[in-house]
């Protein structure tokens, strides 16, 4: 394992600031500054206070993140558009 290779951990999303920042609380108790990676952006994945999310940070600076992925809820309602009409 390389000297900064990220470490991934699974996190809490407790609040959502501006600029794509969120504020996500470890199950260690620690709570870290993270942004969204470019993958989210691009796929306009929506990030709430309360989503577990996965965090990657480098070892160098254990007080920011990188956010990685969302885990789905399976109970979570999913908006799907009507189909549409045809002439």
């Amino acid at each position: 394992m390389s000297e900064s290779s990220p470490i991934a951990v699974n996190g809490k999303i407790t609040a959502v600031l501006p600029g794509t920042l969120f504020t996500v609380e470890l199950p260690n108790g620690h709570k870290i500054l993270g942004h969204i990676s470019g993958k989210m952006r691009k796929n306009f994945i929506r990030l709430g206070v309360g989503d577990k999310v996965k965090v990657e940070m480098v070892p160098f600076d254990i007080t920011k993140g990188l956010i990685v992925t969302r885990y789905r809820d399976p109970n979570e309602v999913r908006y799907v558009p009507p189909p549409r009409k045809r002439r």
